[in-house]
């Protein structure tokens, strides 16, 4: 029994030799292993760009295990640790330093002349869009003497300033002027654009022709505008009273999704947000799945944010604005339909960030030189289509195209 005893001991000892032996020569393999990093000379990461572990390294000696996208939402030092294999076949862990900055100047939007009413009340600062890619406040300011009691021409400048130092100067002149009173002999005649003409000019093998529509439109003869050639239709959910505000179903979309459904025409719906946050983004999602789950809807379904005459009350930086659309259409999609951000041709230029999603642009135009991609297009909101009283939005939908 004893024998028997020393024996297993002596192999238990044996196999506890072996498991160091094994341990001691994985560290010691690791710890001597060749490592040879040559890192770019430029260590710097912009706000909100996407490099990966490798735009960093000018020469390795083995193969990034994952060469994954360095997360650039904050702005400073960071650490970015990863894996790689040498030459010798031996996994490593290597890590270097980046520096996560914003070079880009806060936005300023003004033109060279803005026109205020004499004795207006002096809401400049907050009427005047000031906003940046990073920082949710930055420091803004009108350099520069006036008086909205006296009608005059103000040379002035609009200073913005973000936390990184960028700056951005805007000369204007600050026309105050005297009111008068208004001709009643003005037409409100509208030089409307024919659906047919449209038609003509861009449908094709790839592109679809429809129009968007809400409460404004009334009531829509959907045989009508089916047999004038409406493609698809975009049609109001609902909309947001106000920041904060509550939602209100449109009072037409039900009769809008219903006829469409009924008719064929293939429908996507839009909601005009206030959101302040990406929390009440989810929550506009969620508001809008409620009301559509018992319709047929094969288009995207649109975030749409336009208060940008308010913006700076919102406190928000671009990246934050744009990530509201990106967490609307997460939760969209998480639910089975596809997401879309709409946005106009000079919004989505310089206040929107690039992202992921697919495009709604707007842009009233012949011919638009927006040079990102979009997948559909509101070129005008002056159309005139059979079954419709008054005008309404047309649009363009590129089949195949992002």
């Amino acid at each position: 029994m004893k024998k028997k005893i020393l024996i297993l001991i002596i192999i238990l000892l044996n196999l506890l030799l072996i498991f160091t032996g094994i341990k001691l020569y994985s560290y010691l393999r690791v710890k001597y292993a060749k490592v040879e990093v040559e890192l770019v000379n430029d260590m710097t990461l912009e706000f909100n760009s996407k490099k990966k572990v490798s735009d960093y390294i000018k020469d390795i000696n083995g193969n990034i295990v994952n060469d994954f996208i360095i997360d650039s939402s904050k702005l400073g030092k960071k650490i970015v640790k990863f894996k790689f294999i040498n030459d010798d076949n031996i996994k490593l862990d290597y890590s270097y330093t980046i520096d996560v900055v914003d070079r880009v100047s806060p936005v300023v939007w003004l033109n060279d002349n803005y026109y205020i009413r004499k004795n207006s009340e002096d809401t400049l600062i907050n009427d005047i869009l000031c906003g940046d890619n990073y920082d949710n406040n930055p420091k803004c300011e009108i350099i520069g003497e006036y008086d909205l009691n006296v009608v005059n021409s103000y040379p002035l400048i609009f200073k913005a300033t973000d936390s990184s130092n960028n700056i951005t100067e805007k000369i204007f002149n600050l026309v105050v002027y005297e009111p008068t009173k208004s001709s009643n002999n003005a037409s409100n005649e509208i030089n409307y654009i024919d659906f047919n003409d449209i038609k003509e000019k861009y449908k094709n093998e790839n592109t679809k022709i429809g129009i968007d529509v809400s409460l404004w439109q009334g009531d829509i003869d959907f045989e009508k505008i089916k047999n004038a050639g409406v493609e698809f239709v975009f049609i109001r959910v609902g909309y947001q009273k106000g920041i904060n505000g509550e939602y209100v179903l449109d009072s037409k979309f039900k009769q809008n999704i219903e006829n469409a459904n009924k008719y064929g025409i293939d429908a996507g719906v839009y909601f005009y947000s206030y959101a302040s946050s990406k929390k009440e983004a989810k929550e506009t999602a969620k508001w809008v799945l409620k009301e559509i789950e018992d319709y047929d809807i094969s288009l995207p379904i649109a975030f749409d944010w336009e208060d940008f005459s308010d913006y700076n009350s919102y406190n928000l930086s671009f990246y934050n604005l744009t990530s509201m659309a990106n967490e609307f259409i997460k939760e969209i999609e998480k639910n089975g339909y596809k997401g879309i951000l709409y946005g106009s041709k000079n919004y989505l230029e310089q206040i929107w960030l690039p992202n992921d999603n697919e495009i709604w642009l707007a842009h009233y135009t012949d011919v638009t030189n927006y040079q990102g991609n979009y997948k559909f297009w509101q070129l005008t909101n002056r159309g005139k289509v059979d079954g419709i009283n008054g005008a309404v939005d047309i649009d363009i939908y590129y089949i195949d195209k992002k």
